[in-house]
């Protein structure tokens, strides 16, 4: 096979710092289109991650709050994140999840959903370190 073909799609997961609901559809609304500009600068013309550029990723999203939103002195991100593979089948679930997941969290909490997630991708964690 003379080519390369890949579909990796990755679900990363983070929250606000403390859990503070400090994410309103007003903020989200400017916040959102900045975070997708940096992920897409993680990616080359074929699609391709540029791991150098993705390296830098991380802390652009940690500053983000200071950068993006300046009247938001508070606002910041946690410090961890959780990053599950998805399957391409499956890849619409996931964006209709995260479409409605601010009614889903009404009904399961955050902390519960993430403690699901690392049991089912089947990592071993310590409950009292996932929260800080």
């Amino acid at each position: 096979m003379p080519h390369t073909f890949t579909c990796l799609l990755v679900h990363v997961i983070f929250s606000t710092k403390d859990r503070a609901p400090d994410l309103s559809p007003e903020l989200a609304a400017r916040l959102f289109p900045y975070m997708g500009r940096i992920v897409r600068e993680c990616v080359d013309s074929r699609n391709r991650i540029d791991s150098r550029h993705l390296e830098g990723a991380e802390s652009q999203f940690l500053s983000l709050g200071a950068r993006a939103v300046p009247e938001r002195k508070r606002f910041g991100w946690q410090a961890g994140y959780g990053a599950f593979t998805v399957s391409g089948s499956r890849s619409d679930d996931v964006r209709n999840y995260i479409a409605s997941q601010e009614a889903h969290h009404r009904k399961v909490s955050f902390q519960e959903e993430f403690l699901t997630l690392l049991r089912k991708h089947g990592l071993e964690y310590d409950a009292r370190d996932v929260w800080g």
